[in-house]
This record gives C-alpha cells, sequence and structure tokens, in this order.
C-alpha cells in the first residue's frame, strides 16, 4: 500500500514575504510532531504559491511505532516496610500509574536504589492524529498581524477556504478550520476550474498546471528567471540581477508571464536610483541594463497568468510606472531648485525620539562626535563636520519622503548638485552603511567617522533612557546598528578601543537626563562584546577561540579579530596540541597570582635561569610581533619557550617551602602567563 500523504491548505492571497519563512516553520515543525508520535517517514517537501500550501509526506508510517516508556518512583526504602509488603507511597504511585507490583523493577541510581515502572505505550492509527498534527503545526505559527475568520480560535496570516488530504489513496476522515478534509483542489484564481477532483497525490501537480498553477516554489522562480533573461535578450540588453526581487516575484504569481514595457528616455536624465527604486520597491519590475552596464529606458513585469491581452498588460504597466517617474522628476526639480544646506533648518520638526530630542539634535551631536572621531583618528575635521551638518538634510526633501529607501543616496546627489566637494557628497552617503547584513561598508575616511559616529550616538542614546533590544524585540535597529560598528572598525584596521568612541558618544547624554554613566556604559560594551561574538561565530571561527581572545579589554576590535583568526590558524598545527597543555599549566598555577617583580638572585636552580634567561632573550621579538599584528608568528616565538618551561615544572618545585622563593616562582610564571596573554586565554581552549 502506498503510504504517501499530501495536504493541501487553499487560502486567500498570502503576502510574499511570509511564505518562504512559514514554509520551513512548517517544516521544522511537521519532522519534530512525528518524531514525538513515533510515526516515522521518509522525507517531508512543502511546494508553494501565494493561495496554497502542499506537504507531501513520503511514506508516513500507517501506526505509532510500539515503545516503553520507564517511569521513576519512590526509593526503594521507602517503597517498602519492613517486612518487604509495598508501603502506602508504593501503593499510590503504582495506582497513578495503573499498573501492579508485578511492573515494577529496582534500579540503582547513584548511591540509592530506586523503584521503576516499565511502561508499554499505547499505539494508535496515523489518521487519528492527521487532525492533531496539522492544527498544532498552524498553532504554532507566528505573523505579525494574524487573522480570525469563521469563528475559528486557531489564527493564520490569511484564511483558510479549502483542504485537499490524501494519505493511503484515500480521503482521511477528519475536519480542520471548519472544513472538511477532501480530494477537491482550485486551479488559477482567473483562469482554472473552481473545483478539481484529485484522485491520487501522482496526477495533483500535473493537473494544477493544466489549470495555470505551477506548483514548486522551485521550479516556477527558475521558470521566471529563465523567462526574464530571454526578453533582456531580445531587448539588446540584461535584467538587473536580484534575488531578492526575483524570491518576491516568484511568491505573487502562480502562472507567471514575462513581458517588457517601455518609458520616456528623458527619464534617463534623473538619478538612477530614482527609477530603479519605483521600479523594483513600488512595482515589482526588473530594470533592464545594456551591455556597458547603463540603465536602458525598458523594464521587465512578470504577470500572473497567460499571454492573453498582453499589450493591454503593458500598456497599463507602462502608465503606472510613468505616474512614477513624473512623480520622481518633479520631486527631484522641487528639491534642487534650493541647496542642501536650505533643508537643514527643517530637521528641528522631525522628531527623532520623544527622548532623544528632534533630528536637528541629533544631526549637532553627530557633529560633535565625528570632530572629536577625526581628532583622535588624526584625521582632518573640515570635511567631516560639514558632511555631518548636512548628512541628515535630505530627510526634509519631497524625494525622500516620498522613497525613504532614497536617503543618503539622494543626499550624495544633492550635495554634489549644491557645489559640495565629492568628500562631502560621499561621506553623506556612507553614514548610513552598512544599511543591511552583506551590505557594503564605508571606505572613505570622513564616511567611516560619521558611520561610527551616528550609530554610536543612537546606541549611547537610547541605552541612556533606559531602550534596549530584549529577546526578539529591537523595534530600534540597535542590533543591526551594533553590528554596523563593529564591522567597520575590523574592515578599516582601526587601532582605537573601542571603550573611548563608547564613553565619548555617551557623555553627550549626561546634561540631557539622568542615568547611572558607568551602569549604561558597561551595558552598551556588554552588547557590543555579544555582537563581536556573533561576527566571529558567524565567520565560523571556533567557539573556544572566541571565547579566548574576547575579553581581552585592553585591544582594539580589530585587534581581537585578527587573534581570533590567526589563533584558530595557529591551532591547526600540530605542535599547537602540546603547546596547548603548557599554556594551560601556567594559567592553572597563575590564576589568582598577580604580576610582580621577579628577582632573579632568588634563583637556586639553574631551571630557574634558564627559563628566565630564555623568556628575556624572546620577550623583545615577541612583543615586536604582537605591535605588528602578527599573532600566529608571536605563538611560534612563545612555542620555542616550552622545552624550558616545561623542564622548569619538571625540575623546579614551585610551591617551596621558603615564601620568599615560592613568591619569586610564582612571579616568574605570572610574567610568561601576562606575555601569553596577549594574545588569548588559553585556559578557554578546549582540547
Amino acid at each position: 500500500m502506498n503510504n504517501d500523504l499530501l495536504l493541501e491548505l487553499g487560502t486567500e492571497e498570502i503576502p510574499a514575504r511570509f511564505i518562504s519563512s512559514t514554509k520551513k516553520s512548517m517544516k521544522t515543525f511537521l519532522e519534530k510532531k512525528l518524531s514525538e508520535l513515533r510515526i516515522s517517514f521518509d522525507s517531508i517537501e512543502i511546494k508553494c504559491t501565494p493561495r496554497r500550501f502542499a506537504i507531501f509526506i513520503k511514506n508516513l508510517a500507517n501506526t505509532q511505532q510500539a515503545s516503553t516508556e520507564e517511569i521513576k518512583g519512590p526509593a526503594k526504602k521507602i517503597a517498602f516496610d519492613e517486612s518487604g509488603n509495598p508501603s502506602k507511597a508504593l501503593q499510590g504511585f503504582l495506582k497513578s500509574k495503573n499498573v501492579t507490583i508485578d511492573d515494577i523493577k529496582i534500579v540503582q541510581k547513584g548511591k540509592e536504589e530506586y523503584v521503576f515502572v516499565v511502561k508499554t505505550l499505547e499505539t494508535s492509527d496515523t489518521v487519528n492524529y492527521l487532525k492533531e498534527i496539522f492544527e498544532q503545526m498552524i498553532d504554532s505559527l507566528s505573523f505579525p498581524k494574524p487573522m480570525r475568520w469563521g469563528g475559528n480560535k486557531i489564527k493564520f496570516i490569511r484564511p483558510i477556504r479549502w483542504i485537499l488530504c490524501l494519505y493511503q489513496g484515500k480521503v482521511p476522515n477528519f475536519e480542520m478550520f471548519s472544513l472538511n478534509a477532501a480530494n477537491l483542489t482550485r486551479g488559477h484564481r482567473f483562469l482554472g476550474e473552481s473545483y478539481i477532483e484529485i484522485n491520487s497525490i501522482d496526477e495533483y501537480e500535473k493537473k494544477l498546471e493544466q489549470n495555470y498553477v505551477i506548483l514548486d516554489d522551485t521550479k516556477r522562480r527558475e521558470l521566471i528567471r529563465k523567462q526574464i533573461v530571454e526578453v533582456a535578450k531580445k531587448l539588446g540588453g540584461e535584467y538587473m540581477q536580484d534575488e531578492d526581487l526575483l524570491e518576491e516575484v516568484n511568491y505573487i504569481v502562480e502562472y507567471p508571464t514575462a513581458l517588457y514595457g517601455e518609458f520616456k528616455e528623458e527619464y534617463l536624465k534623473l538619478p538612477k536610483e530614482t527609477i530603479i527604486t519605483p521600479m523594483k520597491e513600488h512595482q515589482r519590475y526588473f530594470p533592464v541594463l545594456d551591455k556597458n552596464g547603463n540603465l536602458m529606458n525598458k523594464f521587465i513585469t512578470v504577470r500572473n497568468g497567460n499571454d492573453y491581452m498582453m499589450e493591454n498588460v503593458k500598456k497599463g504597466n507602462e502608465k503606472v510606472l510613468d505616474a512614477r517617474l513624473s512623480d520622481a522628476k518633479f520631486f527631484y526639480e522641487q528639491d534642487t531648485a534650493k541647496k542642501l544646506e536650505a533643508y537643514v533648518p527643517r530637521l528641528q520638526t522631525i522628531v527623532y525620539h520623544e527622548k532623544l530630542g528632534t533630528m536637528h539634535d541629533k544631526m549637532l551631536r553627530i557633529q560633535k562626535l565625528s570632530e572629536e572621531f577625526a581628532y583622535i583618528l588624526n584625521v582632518d575635521k573640515n570635511d567631516i563636520s560639514r558632511a555631518a551638518l548636512l548628512c541628515k538634510a535630505d530627510l526634509t526633501t519631497s524625494m525622500v519622503f516620498e522613497f525613504t529607501e532614497l536617503q543618503g543616496i539622494m543626499g550624495r546627489y544633492y550635495a554634489k548638485v549644491s557645489g559640495e566637494n565629492e568628500n562631502v557628497a560621499n561621506a553623506i552617503y556612507e553614514h548610513y552603511l552598512p544599511r543591511f547584513a552583506g551590505d557594503e561598508l564605508p571606505q572613505s575616511k570622513a564616511g567611516i567617522i560619521l558611520s561610527l559616529a551616528d550609530k554610536l550616538d543612537s546606541i549611547a542614546g537610547f541605552f541612556s533612557v533606559g531602550i534596549k533590544p530584549t529577546g526578539s524585540q529591537d523595534p530600534y535597529a540597535l542590533r543591526r546598528l551594533a553590528l554596523g560598528v563593529l564591522n567597520t572598525l575590523i574592515d578599516s584596521k582601526i587601532d582605537t578601543r573601542l571603550q573611548l568612541f563608547v564613553e565619548i558618544a555617551l557623555k553627550q547624554f549626561e546634561d540631557k537626563h539622568k542615568f547611572d554613566f558607568n551602569e549604561v556604559y558597561n551595558e552598551i560594551l556588554e552588547f557590543m562584546k555579544l555582537r563581536l561574538k556573533n561576527i566571529f561565530l558567524d565567520k565560523k571561527i571556533r567557539y573556544d577561540v572566541v571565547d579566548s581572545v574576547i575579553d581581552n579589554n585592553i585591544s582594539t576590535v580589530y585587534e581581537l579579530s585578527q587573534k581570533a583568526v590567526q589563533l584558530e590558524k595557529w591551532l591547526k598545527l600540530p605542535e599547537s596540541t602540546s603547546c596547548l597543555n603548557t599554556f594551560a599549566r601556567i594559567s592553572n598555577i597563575s590564576k589568582d597570582v598577580k604580576k610582580s617583580e621577579v628577582n632573579p638572585e632568588l634563583f637556586d636552580q639553574k631551571e630557574e635561569q634558564e627559563l628566565f634567561g630564555a623568556y628575556n632573550n624572546a620577550t623583545p621579538k615577541i612583543y615586536e610581533l604582537i605591535s605588528a599584528k602578527q599573532y600566529e608568528q608571536s605563538l611560534d616565538e612563545i612555542a620555542k619557550l616550552r622545552p624550558f618551561i616545561d623542564n622548569y615544572f619538571e625540575k623546579v618545585m614551585v610551591m617551596d617551602n621558603n615564601e620568599d622563593i615560592k613568591q619569586n616562582r610564582l612571579a616568574t610564571i605570572a610574567t610568561i602567563r601576562d606575555t601569553i596573554e596577549e594574545i588569548a586565554d588559553f585556559s578557554k581552549i578546549v582540547q
């Protein structure tokens, strides 16, 4: 008998942004739930469109697997009386588990013996669990604004309108969401049949395709890509690749057909982002580029349907885009009628946050911060100060008001039109970078400093008024800002400690409102440290390596990144294993010992003199390599001390009866320990 299962949940149109994550969550839940229920299966595959989730479970067992459960009862000494008869405690336990004295066994657990009951778990047919499994699956999903419908208690992103289910070649008898499972599905909303009878899983996808539904989202995505490439080729260009847009379009359509449209060439005189943004973000169109990578006055869109009345569809899309681009042209001309600096006073009308003032207040803080950062980093402040003054001005322009995604981008264009120099204009754009994971990082000195100032002002400001990320809640994207700061410090190889930047940023709020400076300062550093740890772990650096370097408070963020990368590389060398044992021994012996002056006159064994002499000879080169951030090579030099250290531990009794000698020997070990810990705390390395 074929034990495959198909469940199709037919819905009203689901927003594209939720489909992929919902699909993954469904699969994860089903794998876990079936395992808990002891129902075996070979594989789970989920295919989806905007109107349906189709779950295929291969070879789903028709009944639960037999199993037993061991249940711990009272200790043996209280389970029986002096005569060996069951005590009331044991009798109560047996009654609660619905078993007899014959079902128990005595098991030794540590120093105590306990009564255990071995209970055979009941089994039931899989069909009896289908309603429970799939209702719980839906209930386990979370959405920003879920919906209830038809008196149902369970919520989903959109109402479920039909349920198709086939298992073992027939329709199981169950009901969910006030709907009975059936063998009926529906085709494309406008082109397909309202009800399609499905008599086997094998014919399901074929019948859907006959009714203008391509169910397999992977197949549909590649079909869209192929169509777009072909259309662009006919136009003599290529489409602007964007996997996120392709994914979104894939989950907007059930039956894709690509077509092209055109817009007036005069719009190409506008900044390209003002054309691309309405196309991609608002209309879900793919821009077309010529062979030189320049924007053409063409676009490609994907219709949810066949090629019927394609010319009308083309004209309709062109009309919509023309209205958008006409607005963009008007906004651009209106905005550039004034210099960018003229928009700065209007920042006073934009509230940044009720506890942190207006956007104008924030701009002034950024300007002050960036000037201080420029001084610390020995960078001329003139362009930086000017860029800081103008960095938020485009927020008050018509273009950015309409297309918020263009903040910073339009600031750069408007700065150039206003006669600002290239350095100032680029810094205005770069100060928003990175905007998302994997985005470009600021590269110019002015852009780097402005970016750090903007982000650290936000982090320090929100922390100072008690607004911090909690769990999954981070409404002001402080985690993203922190990652931006850290990645910028690493990429720019900035050799200034994060602590100094945070301290300066936080001090700006001391006279604005009351807060415990030291407490908030330490909270921010801990918050940043966790983000830095995540950066290292995302780069596949071993967790113990990360732990061994992350607490080094004297290091800069760039130094920490180099230590982590180079230490992991060094640990792959064969000789590192024996060194780790020696380093660990040093750490253990000197764990609570503070560094103090070593007195060579108290040496009374040659091994002490040999070790201290070798150490003093090696340290100039070791510290020279550490200063040059050549940590791997510095570890190689430290490793050359291992024979002297091992010989020392073998021949010298560190914990001597003479207190002065003992303390001097501990000082020797602590001195070597501190040199090693310039790179990492090797006690945290897992061998």
